[in-house]
């Protein structure tokens, strides 16, 4: 099954990885890994649904103890760090560089029943489940940023670059941040939309989540005749956002920085209605999913290094972009022990 935000998709008939039957026929459930490996499923039924309230005893999260990172402190300040010696050297403008925090998972643990909590403590625009255990897909996703929007030709995309707690910690660092990758968005939309229709409706505005603000531009085009879903994803995956500027160059450099792969963390999730030629797919971020062969739950958080960032700082702010989410997962965001302590150390920096 599926849920993405008023919508349930269930009846699965077909599961292919060929992103060429997005623009065939019926309702479609997309899932790609950062890495590339993509998942579409097409559904038979698909009906309006508001997300249930959690069911006591649905859900039993990790503590928030048993949460171990794939970078520890000292390994991710020093990323920031060469990071930032390849900016200096030239190699790259902007690099995300991010960690993968994992803990046991519950026996039993229904994707479905972790959003439901998310929907009440992490409410986000792109929220959804994606369960597919028989293809290696169980996610929970309270992504609160557009990758890829289509109606007919039109495309848009929704970068988030520039976090902090309040709009007081959005500094000029973050909107200079948020306009690289808003140049490079432009570039990837570029190369599959009509010449001279990419434009920038919205430049670093301010939106307001659940214990963050971000800035937040729309980049829009219109898609070339000769252009469909395959042809998009390969000019615009991994998002920008998360990858940095030169993407190909960032994409080298936190390949050697990183020690595990991001999975659908940074990835797309999303559906696509083939039938109306309409689809939404959200950049994999404030994302859940579940790793059955090591028995474990997973969960990503990263920063956006430029040149003025400060190596502790970036790690508070994974720190904060994490806080809320760890807690609802873990059943305890309503007491706010382990958030509230969280928060309290953490600085924002960039996202």
């Amino acid at each position: 099954m599926a849920r993405f935000g008023g919508l349930v998709a269930g009846g699965l008939r077909e599961v292919t990885r060929d992103p060429a039957a997005l623009d065939s026929r019926g309702f479609w459930v997309v899932s790609a890994d950062f890495e590339g490996s993509v998942v579409c499923a097409r559904f038979a039924d698909v009906r309006s649904a508001p997300v249930p309230p959690p069911r006591p005893g649905g859900w039993h999260g990790p503590a928030p103890a048993d949460w171990t990172s794939s970078l520890d402190r000292e390994a991710y300040t020093a990323g920031v760090r060469r990071i930032r010696e390849h900016i200096a050297a030239g190699d790259v403008y902007q690099a995300n560089l991010c960690r993968v925090l994992s803990a046991p998972l519950p026996p039993g643990a229904d994707v479905d029943a972790l959003t439901a909590l998310l929907a009440r403590g992490n409410p986000a625009p792109y929220a959804g489940t994606v369960r597919l255990p028989g293809h290696g897909v169980e996610i929970a996703t309270a992504s609160p940023e557009l990758f890829l929007r289509r109606r007919g030709r039109s495309v848009e995309s929704g970068p988030i670059k520039g976090t902090g707690r309040t709009e007081a910690d959005l500094t000029a660092k973050e909107h200079a941040e948020n306009v690289m990758i808003v140049d490079l968005v432009r570039n990837d939309l570029g190369r599959v939309c009509e010449t001279g229709s990419v434009t920038v409706p919205d430049l670093c505005a301010v939106e307001k989540h659940p214990g963050l603000v971000h800035l937040v531009s729309t980049v829009r085009g219109e898609l070339r005749a000769d252009a469909g879903w395959p042809e998009l994803l390969a000019a615009a995956f991994p998002p920008g956002s998360v990858t940095g500027a030169p993407k190909s160059s960032a994409l080298r450099i936190i390949g050697a920085l990183e020690t595990a792969p991001r999975g659908p963390y940074c990835g797309a999730i999303g559906w696509v209605d083939a039938d109306r030629g309409t689809g939404e797919l959200a950049v994999g971020i404030r994302t859940f999913w579940a790793d059955r062969g090591a028995a474990r739950l997973r969960f990503g958080t990263g920063a956006g290094i430029i040149w003025e960032s400060d190596a502790e700082r970036e790690w508070q702010e994974t720190e904060l972009k994490a806080a809320r989410l760890l807690a609802v997962a873990s059943g305890r965001h309503g007491a706010g022990q382990w958030e509230a302590a969280q928060a309290a150390q953490a600085t924002p920096g960039t996202p």
